[in-house]
């Protein structure tokens, strides 16, 4: 055997060891964690202790998404979006993902605990549990699964505030909102296009059930709407600047115009452009308001 083609399963391997975090859900959780502690920080930024609360969250994190994927490795081979994850493909088997996402998550919730605070540690291991525990078993019983998986889905940012403050307060409350409203304009975008593969799962996402549409662009478009107003209310509040508010109030109306638009078409074509709609718009949001926050 070449040194070659010894070398290539353990490298396979270790991209299926990484694909099992989902690196852009990780990803997400990192951004909205950093601007969840920028935004919470008084004074001089403490370097140190925002990487340590970054690195804690995205352990957490990356540990809830791998126990994601062995909890629903029967749906993810029967879905042609999921069906090359490293689980439905057998790269890695059941008990070596079990062991990889139960490590991180306890290495997270132990590095939050020891490095930030108990507070982040405690919001980084409920969000865990409710996510493996109640929205991931909801997904095949009911639509409101996703109404109950926006809950966790929200809290990297108090994670963040949590580590930068010490405890959490209304201004915290307000991004969670924020990143509690966004989730339905882009998880229905994603599970409309993909409505035919849940369906194959056995996964009641709204779009399984609700075959016009309408109830589906319905929610897309309330949501789209209130987090137009939702999104301005730091500036309200006293945490951004005046640039802020604005940029807030046209990234929220050209957002909500690309839902009105797909929710007319309610074609695969313009939920996805929805979905790149969505994925544009929360980065931007955070970077402004980052960048425009008012030192306190």
């Amino acid at each position: 055997m070449s040194t070659r083609a010894a070398i290539l399963p353990q490298v396979s391997r270790a991209w299926a060891y990484f694909a099992l975090t989902k690196p852009d859900v990780t990803f997400l959780v990192v951004i909205t964690t950093l601007a969840g502690f920028y935004l919470g920080s008084r004074g001089a930024m403490n370097f140190v202790l925002l990487a340590h609360a970054v690195i804690g969250t995205a352990l957490i994190g990356a540990g809830a998404s791998t126990l994601n994927q062995y909890f629903e490795r029967a749906e993810d081979s029967q879905m042609r979006r999921t069906a090359r994850r490293p689980l439905p493909l057998g790269i890695l088997q059941p008990p070596e993902a079990l062991a990889f996402g139960v490590g991180l998550a306890v290495v997270g919730a132990a590095y939050l605990a020891a490095l930030v605070s108990p507070l982040a540690s405690l919001l980084g291991i409920v969000t865990c549990l409710s996510y493996l525990s109640i929205y991931t078993p909801l997904k095949k019983r009911t639509t409101l699964a996703t109404l109950v998986g926006a809950f966790p889905g929200a809290v990297p940012v108090l994670i963040g505030w949590a580590a930068a403050r010490g405890g959490l307060n209304r201004e915290a409350w307000i991004l969670y909102a924020i990143l509690f409203l966004w989730q339905f304009p882009h998880f229905f975008a994603i599970a409309w296009v993909y409505r035919e593969d849940y369906a194959r799962a056995g996964i009641r996402m709204l779009p399984v059930v609700d075959v016009s549409g309408e109830r589906t662009f319905r929610q897309i478009l309330a949501y789209a709407g209130v987090l137009v107003p939702a999104s301005m209310l730091p500036t309200v509040v006293g945490t951004t600047g005046i640039l802020y508010f604005f940029g807030a109030m046209v990234l929220g109306l050209a957002q909500l115009q690309v839902a009105i638009w797909a929710s007319r078409l309610k074609t695969n074509d313009s939920a996805r452009w929805l979905m790149h709609a969505t994925v544009i718009y929360l980065p931007v949001l955070l970077g402004l308001m980052m960048w425009d926050k008012i030192a306190r």
